[in-house]
């Protein structure tokens, strides 16, 4: 009986042992499949958005920047045209507003 027993044990023992190795195995993969999602979460939207967004707002800058540079040069040549005017007004004092 106790040949039995110490049988059963042992047997026990080796399926326990069995399990506990699948147990780590499996936790040490899941570990691993963690940081790489986590990693992909992070890397992802920052790739999209050098990819394609990135260059869609570099245009829409360039635009806004050209925009503005034609607005001061309106408004440039609107100060030059007032400018002018008022000269008009010293030299022929007739010209009122």
């Amino acid at each position: 009986m106790d040949e039995q027993v110490l049988q059963e044990m042992y047997r026990l023992t080796k399926e326990n042992n069995r399990m506990l190795h699948k147990m780590r195995r499996n936790a040490f993969w899941g570990g691993i499949f963690k940081v790489i999602f986590w990693a992909a979460m992070l890397l992802v939207p920052i790739w999209l958005y050098l990819s394609y967004l990135a260059p869609v707002v570099d245009d829409m800058m360039q635009t806004v920047q050209q925009i503005q540079g034609t607005s001061a040069k309106a408004q440039a040549e609107i100060g030059g045209f007032q400018d002018m005017l008022k000269q008009l007004q010293q030299k022929i004092p007739l010209i009122q507003q």
